[in-house]
């Protein structure tokens, strides 16, 4: 596995594929880039470069807690990531949180975005208010409780320092207090945009971001149909695929969605390639 430090941590990433235009595959939750590898493959096989990354606080990269918001700071990570690989401008794909990361990307840096391909975009009160406790408050009170070593016995970030043990000196040299101010900061910033019909972007935001979108939907409690149905209507240049038949009653439907990489890469692939013969 490869690795590059980029804005004061070390990303460990991987390419698949020998040519072709490039995609970034960011992957949902606190995942690493093992969760959707196999969809990277499925690309890759079909004729693209394919990045996936471990972004910060993920997988075996580095930890790091700067600004005010994570989703931002880790669309700076990609575009500073794609920058340091030549890229050029990357077809940018996202699930969940990566979806929120991939919109603000294109948000912000629209020149280093030639499209967007999002799937199980998130919104809605329920996932607010489980991401804020997954990303935020657990890691609060156990901090609180019984500072950094009890934040590195979490199965996350004892995860992560499993992975890359210089994840334990990071947190230790950082300190209690200092993670805990982090920590709110975060959640502070998450909750800033977490009412809007698609977490983490205003509805004027959305309708501002004029790229190409391919939106495929979620089918469970923190990833319900609503929000992708909201960003098809506010996004000018979208398309509206769907995936999943039914909803679930779970957070999320882990399962249902690793049986749906085959359809998933179908809808993928051709809508980059018709971009690309667009182009």
């Amino acid at each position: 596995m490869l690795s590059v430090s980029i804005r004061g941590v070390r990303l460990v990433y991987e390419v698949l594929g020998e040519g072709g235009p490039w995609v970034a595959i960011s992957p949902g939750g606190r995942r690493g880039l093992a969760s959707d590898r196999a969809l990277g493959v499925l690309l890759a096989d079909a004729g693209f470069r394919v990045l996936v990354y471990d972004r910060r606080n993920t997988g075996a990269s580095e930890i790091g807690f700067p600004g005010q918001s994570e989703s931002h700071e880790q669309a700076e990570d990609l575009l500073a990531l794609l920058k340091s690989l030549g890229t050029g401008p990357a077809y940018v794909a996202g699930c969940s949180s990566g979806s929120r990361l991939s919109l603000l990307l294109a948000l912000h840096h629209p020149e280093a975005v030639k499209a967007l391909l999002l799937w199980r975009v998130t919104g809605g009160d329920y996932a607010a208010k489980r991401l804020a406790f997954n990303y935020y408050e657990q890691f609060i009170a156990a901090v609180e409780q019984g500072g950094i070593d009890a934040v590195v016995k979490t199965e996350h970030f004892a995860a992560m320092v499993a992975a890359n043990p210089a994840n334990r000196k990071i947190l230790e040299g950082m300190g209690a207090e200092a993670f805990l101010a982090a920590m709110k900061r975060w959640r502070a910033g998450f909750h800033q945009g977490s009412g809007h019909p698609v977490a983490g972007l205003s509805p004027d935001e959305m309708r501002g971001i004029a790229l190409p979108t391919l939106i495929i939907p979620g089918n469970d409690r923190i990833h319900p149909r609503a929000p992708g149905q909201a960003a098809h209507r506010l996004m000018p240049n979208s398309e509206y695929r769907e995936v999943m038949a039914e909803d679930v009653d779970v957070d999320v439907d882990f399962d249902g969605w690793a049986k749906k990489n085959g359809t998933l890469g179908a809808y993928f692939i051709d809508f980059l390639r018709r971009r690309e013969r667009a182009a």
